[in-house]
């Protein structure tokens, strides 16, 4: 039994989209309590920027370039986290592209598919393969996805990024089901209003702090570090009963 009920230490964690944002956030709290932490990312600069961040704490850090959509890179890169580290006991499916905010008439059929093939496809890999080795190696594993508030309201201009996120609820609650029996558990996080680099073109807006900014009723923009906790309890044994579950975290947002 660990001292500590949120105690990480001697647990691998994988988080993709790990180098900013939400997925940096996530990293930095498995980090911060004992995991050893595997970040993917597609660019080299930001992974580097993280990696050199999170090498502040007292476990092995990683990262690695990977573009989620490209099964053949997934599962090459998932091989080498394994390698690297010899086990993954939670998998944080968080890598996501946004809209361009292309109004829906107008959105050609490459664009629809581009955000499906990151967003859904790519979190079919990651699960896909980190499923298949916590069978395996029989780890009771930790699946976690990051959906949005998109998947519950309404979200225009951005139809394609909202099915993707509503898509990967229903992905997560099958998961859910289906390895149960293998004591892998999966649960969704649903972010409201986040300063990340997908939003900072806009969330800073006027206009954005006029309509959005006051309905947030902590009356802030979320930020990465507020992704730290929930990662550390859904990475740990304190979680070891939480499943099928979709947990909020958006300032009060969808209360007001």
């Amino acid at each position: 039994m660990t001292k500590n009920l949120f105690d990480l230490s001697g647990k691998t964690a994988l988080v993709t989209g790990g180098n900013s944002g939400i997925g940096l956030g996530f990293a930095e709290g498995l980090a911060m309590h004992g995991a050893d932490v595997c970040i993917w990312g597609t660019n080299a600069k930001k992974n580097e920027a993280a990696l050199a961040h999170l090498k502040q704490f007292d476990t092995r850090v990683e990262a690695m370039i990977c573009d989620v959509g490209d099964r053949a890179a997934v599962e090459q890169c998932f091989a080498q986290t394994v390698e690297k580290f010899g086990r993954v006991d939670s998998c944080f499916a968080n890598a996501g592209v946004g809209s361009k905010g292309t109004p829906f008439v107008n959105m050609d059929l490459e664009e629809w598919r581009s955000i499906f093939r990151v967003n859904m496809e790519g979190v079919f890999h990651t699960f896909q393969f980190a499923i298949r080795h916590m069978v395996e190696k029989k780890i009771p594993g930790s699946l976690v996805v990051t959906s949005s508030g998109s998947a519950v309201f309404g979200a225009p201009r951005t139809e394609h990024y909202a099915a993707t996120k509503a898509g990967v609820l229903a992905m997560m609650r099958g998961l859910a089901v289906e390895h149960a029996r293998h004591g892998i558990r999966a649960n969704a996080i649903i972010p409201g209003w986040i300063e990340t680099p997908m939003t900072d073109k806009f969330i800073n807006l006027d206009l954005y702090k006029q309509k959005v900014l006051t309905r947030i009723p902590l009356r802030r923009w979320g930020t990465g570090d507020d992704f730290r906790g929930l990662a550390v309890y859904l990475a740990s044994d304190a979680s070891a009963y939480h499943t099928g579950d979709m947990l909020t975290i958006d300032g009060g947002y969808e209360c007001f």
